[in-house]
Order: C-alpha cells, then sequence, then structure tokens
C-alpha cells in the first residue's frame, strides 16, 4: 500500500471509528428509555394504550362537545389473552417501542453530531434547525396517530359487526400491535420533508421531479397507508391527507434546497 492510499485510509477509518461511537451512544440510549417503560408498564398499560378504548378518551370527548351525533359509543369488545407468554412479550415490545420513541431526540443529536465536523459555519446553524423540525415533525406525527388514527380505527374496528351471532373478544396482542405499528408508522412518515431535503441536498431528487410525479407519489402514498393502517377505509385516508401535505410541503423544501446549491 503506497503512503497516499495509506493517507487516505486513516481518515475513513476514523469516520467509521466516530460513527461506531455514535452508534453506542444511541442503541445504549434506546436501552435505557426502554428500561424506564419496562418499570413504568401500569402507567404506559392502563394511562396511555388502553386509554384510547374508553370513552373518556380526549378525542372523543372533544368530538361529543362539537356535535352529539359525533359522540363515541361504548365499544363492546374485550381484550383477552391466549397466549402463555403474551402480556410479557407485549411488555417487551411496548417498552421497545416507547424507549424508541422517547431517545428519538437523542439519536437525532447524535446523527447531528457525526455529521457537524464536515459542515461550514452557516452550514451547522441550518442543520440545528433541520434536525429540531424533524424532532417536531416527529412529536407530531406520534400525537396524530394517537389521537385521531387510533380512536377512529378502534371505534370502527371494534363495533363492526356482520352477524349478532358473533362477539367481539379481541385478542390483546392484535390490539397492542395496531396501536404500536400506527403511532411509530405516524412518527417515521412524518419525516418526509426531512428525507426530501437530503435527497434534493446530494442531487437524488430536485422540486421539478417532485412535482412531475406527483401523481404516482400520490398512489404511492395511499398504497402505504393502506399496509401500514388498520384495513379501513377512515384510517387509511386519515393517514394519507397529512402525508400528502407533508408532500406538498416537500416540493416546496426541495425548491428551497435546489436554489441554495
Amino acid at each position: 500500500m503506497t503512503d497516499s492510499n495509506k493517507s487516505n485510509m486513516l481518515p475513513f477509518l476514523s469516520h467509521l471509528e466516530s460513527l461506531r461511537w455514535h452508534l453506542v451512544r444511541s442503541i445504549i440510549s434506546i436501552f435505557i428509555a426502554s428500561i424506564l417503560a419496562f418499570i413504568n408498564k401500569s402507567f404506559i398499560f392502563d394511562n396511555i394504550i388502553f386509554a384510547c378504548k374508553e370513552n373518556d378518551f380526549p378525542t372523543y370527548i372533544f368530538l361529543c362537545h362539537l356535535s352529539e351525533k359525533l359522540c363515541m359509543q361504548d365499544m363492546p369488545f374485550i381484550l383477552m389473552n391466549v397466549e402463555m407468554a403474551g402480556q410479557f412479550t407485549m411488555h417487551i415490545m411496548v417498552s421497545f417501542v416507547v424507549g424508541l420513541i422517547l431517545a428519538f431526540p437523542y439519536l437525532v443529536f447524535e446523527i447531528w453530531r457525526f455529521i457537524s465536523p464536515g459542515l461550514h459555519s452557516h452550514e451547522r446553524l441550518y442543520s440545528i434547525l433541520l434536525f429540531f423540525f424533524s424532532i417536531i415533525l416527529f412529536a407530531i406525527g406520534i400525537l396524530f396517530g394517537y389521537f385521531i388514527i387510533i380512536p377512529f380505527s378502534i371505534n370502527f374496528l371494534s363495533t363492526y359487526i356482520i352477524s349478532d351471532t358473533i362477539e367481539n373478544n379481541i385478542h390483546f396482542i392484535s390490539f397492542i400491535r395496531t396501536i404500536s405499528t400506527i403511532v411509530l408508522t405516524s412518527g417515521v412518515l412524518f419525516q418526509l420533508p426531512i428525507v426530501v431535503y437530503f435527497l434534493t441536498k446530494f442531487n437524488f431528487v430536485n422540486s421539478n421531479q417532485l412535482k412531475q410525479y406527483r401523481r404516482h407519489a400520490f398512489v404511492i402514498i395511499l398504497l402505504l397507508a393502506s399496509v401500514l393502517t388498520p384495513p379501513d377505509i377512515f384510517s387509511q385516508i386519515l393517514i394519507a391527507i397529512p402525508i400528502v401535505i407533508l408532500y406538498e410541503f416537500s416540493i416546496f423544501i426541495s425548491y428551497l434546497t435546489s436554489s441554495k446549491t
């Protein structure tokens, strides 16, 4: 190996070592947050997860205040467990999901710490605003999934009856997985403007391409909504609407990014 190759390898290995420690710290943060969630299982399950099946849930109260016709009726189903390790398995899964959500701001901070040394002073300021915006979008997505999509999904699916001879005794694993999937998926999908920003920054896409393939993107969004949400049209529309709005906003972000490069 020549001296020039060695000099090129050293920065590369240095970046790999730096990346490794950023990943280690990120994993540790998720692990610690998951442990905290695991310890506080009563609060998480009783006051957060199972709260959305009660009539005093904030979304139901708000709708009822708007109109009596929008008041949600009692949801005639009970949650049951038929697996020996079902409750423990869901406890672990929910703890990890909550840990991932709680640790997300720190994960973004670690990403910023990794890329910030290679940025100019003015780019570093933009990156701080960008990652702060990413955290806000993630939080909005989580809240949107929890307070908007989940209540309508649960109310529709739990009260849907094809025959009076069938009683809705829902497996609590299905209930929890549905909630966890919707909440986490909403938070991730709301990162669309951030993803488009980086794709534009590295010249993978531009605003004209996003406009040109707008119809294709909307079809993909609807397909994603049908796959990632419960199989009812209300949930799919509810998740598709904000993503379409975010896509239009991403076009604007892409335009601004292209004009500065």
